[in-house]
């Protein structure tokens, strides 16, 4: 039986290839007609064809040119990695020098984890209304919800370290500086994400408030806000561990934090406090993610996948 059948699968498969060998030369023999009786066929294939070679083309011209302008140069990559090596040695062990250091280093990385938190907990708080203003689901002006998109353009088109100098020449140095920073940068980039959110929720549940004689403060709380917190939970949270990261930059142009530790060991060749320095930055970014997980499965539900 099963001889039988195997013989029988080789029989098809030979004669399926006796077919197409024999209707390869009869189908381009009659393309041209084909390309007549349908061009619209063969014409879009054309034509995408050419738009693929010609964005490849454009890529790699870029590519070139980018090189070209930039000074690209795998000779400096490569005496770069000796140098890099080099450093590399001589931030071992890492080492905070003195005991008065040390504490003073972790108040530093205490004051950076609290920039970090007010600025992006201030931004959500500010940016949660913009999000249904800027939402396409809720605004019906369509002009009023273009402009409020415009506005959250603009606020996060600028970075935060642009940020940080001119909150530093507002307000001064200081911490204060950099949670103004970090808040103002990420207003903008809240409010896009926030207003996406809305606009993907699904819409039976608001039909259901709204056959039951339901309000629009009505059907946004009981409605679209269920569907959106966990989604906007997950950005805050992962917002607030990239956020740390970014504190520790803006510190370095003088808006408080670990950063400007980091930026003074680094002009003074103290390689063994850099190193040191890092491994607190890289310690504090696992626990928050962490801690973030935790929090994000706590409040969406931990989702187990079934073997």
């Amino acid at each position: 039986m099963g001889e039988t059948t195997f013989g029988q699968a080789d029989e098809l498969i030979g004669g399926a290839r006796r077919i197409r060998a024999a209707l390869g030369p009869a189908a381009l023999a009659n393309r041209p007609a084909l390309e007549k009786r349908y061009p619209e066929i063969f014409g879009g294939s054309r034509a995408r064809r050419a738009a693929t070679i010609g964005v490849f083309v454009g890529l790699l011209a870029g590519l070139i040119l980018a090189i070209h302008v930039l000074d690209f140069s795998f000779e400096r990559i490569w005496t770069g990695l000796g140098q890099l090596a080099h450093f590399a040695t001589l931030m071992v062990p890492p080492s905070p020098d003195t005991w008065p250091r040390f504490w003073l280093f972790v108040h530093a990385l205490g004051e950076t984890l609290a920039i970090a938190f007010l600025g992006t907990l201030i931004a959500a708080i500010l940016a949660f209304p913009f999000g249904f203003l800027a939402a396409r689901n809720i605004v019906p002006a369509r002009v009023f919800q273009l402009l409020t998109r415009r506005f959250l353009d603009t606020i996060r088109g600028v970075d935060v370290l642009i940020w940080a100098l001119i909150w530093i020449n507002v307000v001064g140095l200081g911490p204060f500086a950099g949670v103004l920073a970090i808040m103002t940068s990420d207003f903008g980039s809240f409010g896009k994400l926030f207003s996406e959110a809305i606009e993907t929720v699904d819409q039976k549940p608001v039909e259901g408030v709204t056959s039951t004689g339901g309000s629009s403060l009505d059907k946004v709380r009981f409605a679209v806000l269920p569907q959106i917190l966990p989604v906007i939970a997950g950005q805050v949270l992962y917002f607030f561990e990239s956020n740390v990261r970014s504190a520790t930059i803006i510190g370095i142009v003088g808006a408080g934090g670990i950063g400007l530790h980091l930026s003074e060991a680094i002009r003074t060749l103290e390689w063994q406090q850099v190193s040191f320095l890092v491994l607190m930055i890289l310690v504090a970014v696992a626990v928050i993610d962490q801690i973030s997980a935790r929090i994000r499965f706590a409040v969406i539900g931990e989702r187990r996948v079934e073997a």
